[in-house]
């Protein structure tokens, strides 16, 4: 196995933002993005790939065609109308939302075109219940400095944001309607070369561009990156979705420079052999012939009236579990890709025996391929109505392992790796919106857009830091976070100090989240709340972080809910000092040797019995008080 080093592979990335913007209604209709767990509508769908105006159908759409799902949706009429469920055409553009594109495409020094048309972008993965998002180019061109370079745009679209994805049981597929519609700016930046840690500094200078608008959605969802990576010699461009974090998009863009230089070295390992194409002749159904294999994997499939076919494939032995670098194999490719079929996997010969499947059962397979030492098989096990469609993608992907990188569209992982989501799109996908007439971009709304140009990110931090006092490091992690537009409204309503709100918002919360806790779950309002509660001495400080832990861990919604469930009310002055005399009573000897130094030891179980409703300077100061008039008393 090989070492791996980005700096030799020749990687170029370009990276497309995707960011939410914060005008409180959707694009196309009036409705407020409001996000709820109740809903009650819901409707079923079907799509169907169709052909372009070209007459071309789009191989995206006929691969989330093959896929055969059924579509469920769950609407809840606060968020969402008739716009949203396809029963009613679009209303007129939302006028903050387009005067908002206008002003970041000034911003980046981006060229605004006069006419404006809305197109719409093939999508039937069930996201969008028309069956295609609407989208429109804004500009072209302009740029942004990093570090005293200038990273290239190449576009500026305003679109509508995805339906929210709930989930997938079996052949039906679940999306909340809440999300959909919400205004959404594409800012495509040209490729550049460098590493993982250049793009994740690109990534976070255009983000604080857009956050020093103060009119964007901040949090978990609201910027999403896509990145195109290559690699010299590789052959096609992949396209990762779905990464929303800046420490796991360093990790994905390290993690698909090392598949895609592996699936190089796989490349160059086959063009020195013999392998050759795979035709219909090299697939045989061995469903009656596997019917005693004691695989349990096998059974189930058989018992659930699958089919079992396998792949031979001429000349490829030791190919399917080759791995130039860990955890890169050809195996693995073909495994992910059936897995969107909601399929369970495939069996491949250079693993087997393996599985319960055992050396007899190979044996058969050899038998009836007629195959030799050089060769290898793929067995696979599926519903009749998938088994051919996932076949032709097997078999068209070891073909394209010949050539290198296939171009496609890949998902990240919240660990930072990529698996396979569905081919590249092309030109077909896209054509015009009738419903909708062309926008005119009128001279006042550019001189407009040119006025109201954001301070650049270094004026917004200068000024964050001298109005609430914060040190440098402060003042960045507050401003880069979810939490700016909360952490202002709790220092406008509280005395509390703003170094102690943005410790809060901005470490606590990150410790808890770092124990595998739901920041999503803790909501901005109970946020207030609890700083409100805290102004009002119903908590103490130490309170916070049980509150939070207590609704982050899913155990309570509200902060109400988490002071019962956690018992921190605060307790009265004269049942706090009733709580010390006993400590004191209960642990004479402990304060008669060690004296004074006998605080320590008695904090501790001060502490357990108090955490939360007293702040630990109180317990300690009225501790040692206590504990020096017992002194001078005995």
């Amino acid at each position: 196995m090989s070492e791996f080093f980005i700096e030799n592979i020749g990687l170029k990335v370009g990276l497309e933002i995707h960011q939410q913007l914060s005008t409180n209604k959707k694009l196309f209709c009036n409705c407020v993005p409001l996000e709820s767990d109740e809903y009650t509508i819901k409707f079923q769908r079907k799509l169907r790939a169709v052909k372009s105006e070209l007459g071309e159908y789009d191989p995206a759409a006929l691969f989330e065609s093959s896929k055969s799902k059924t579509i469920m949706y769950y609407a809840n009429p606060e968020s969402s109308c008739l716009v949203e469920q396809d029963e009613e055409p679009p209303h007129n553009l939302d006028i903050d939302a387009k005067n908002l594109a206008l002003v970041i495409s000034s911003a980046l020094e981006s060229n605004i075109f006069s006419e404006i048309y809305p197109m719409r972008k093939t999508v039937i993965d069930g996201s969008n219940t028309t069956g295609f998002q609407r989208t429109m180019l804004v500009s072209q061109g302009g740029h942004i400095d990093v570090d005293g370079e200038k990273i290239g745009i190449q576009s500026i679209c305003l679109e509508e944001d995805a339906a929210k994805l709930l989930g997938d049981k079996g052949d039906i597929r679940e999306y909340s309607l809440d999300r959909l519609g919400v205004p959404l700016i594409e800012i495509a930046l040209e490729p550049v070369e460098g590493d993982s840690k250049k793009i994740k500094k690109i990534a976070l200078s255009l983000g604080r561009l857009l956050r020093s608008t103060k009119k964007v959605t901040r949090g978990i969802g609201s910027i999403r990156q896509d990145v195109n990576v290559s690699v010299k010699d590789g052959g096609g461009i992949v396209e990762v979705k779905g990464v929303q974090q800046l420490d796991q998009l360093e990790k994905v863009v390290e993690f698909e420079a090392k598949r895609q230089y592996g699936l190089v070295k796989i490349a160059e390992k086959l063009q020195n052999s013999n392998f050759g194409e795979i035709s219909k002749n090299d697939v045989f159904d061995i469903t009656d012939d596997f019917k005693n294999c004691q695989s349990k994997i096998i059974q189930k499939s058989l018992r659930d009236n699958s089919i079992i076919k396998v792949i031979r494939v001429r000349n490829f032995v030791g190919m399917f579990g080759y791995s130039p670098y860990e955890g890169i194999r050809l195996g693995k490719e073909i495994g992910q890709l059936v897995k969107f079929y909601g399929i369970g996997g495939v069996f491949h010969s250079d693993e087997l025996p393996n599985y319960g499947i055992e050396e007899s059962d190979v044996s058969i397979v050899k038998k009836i391929l007629e195959i030799n030492e050089k060769d290898a098989f793929l067995i696979i096990a599926a519903p009749l109505v998938k088994i051919d469609f996932a076949i032709n993608s097997i078999i068209k992907r070891i073909s394209q392992a010949k050539k290198g990188v296939p171009a496609e569209t890949r998902l990240a992982t919240q660990a930072g790796e990529t698996i396979f989501l569905r081919p590249r799109p092309g030109a077909s996908r896209m054509y015009p919106e009738t419903d909708i007439p062309p926008i005119i971009i009128t001279k006042k709304e550019l001189e407009d857009a040119e006025k109201n140009i954001p301070k650049s990110w270094d004026e917004s931090l200068n000024e964050l830091q001298k109005k609430y006092d914060l040190n440098l490091q402060l003042a960045e992690q507050i401003f880069d976070s979810a939490y700016l537009e909360i952490f202002e409204k709790i220092c406008e309503k509280t005395s509390t100090a703003p170094t102690f709100i943005a410790s809060i918002l901005c470490s606590t919360i990150t410790n808890l989240e770092r124990n595998g806790l739901n920041s999503q779950l803790l909501r901005n309002e109970e946020i207030a709340k609890t700083f409100e509660f805290l102004e009002k001495g119903k908590i103490a400080k130490e309170s916070i972080e049980i509150i939070f832990e207590n609704i982050m861990s899913g155990k309570s919604k509200t902060v109400e809910d988490a002071i019962k469930n956690t018992s921190i009310e605060s307790v009265s002055k004269e049942e706090f000092e009733k709580v010390i005399e006993n400590i004191i009573i209960n642990n004479k000897e402990i304060i008669q040797n060690q004296k004074e130094r006998s605080v320590g030891p008695l904090m501790g179980i001060a502490m357990k019995e108090l955490r939360g409703k007293v702040s630990g300077e109180m317990v300690n100061s009225i501790l040692l008080e206590k504990i020096k008039k017992f002194l001078e008393n005995n």
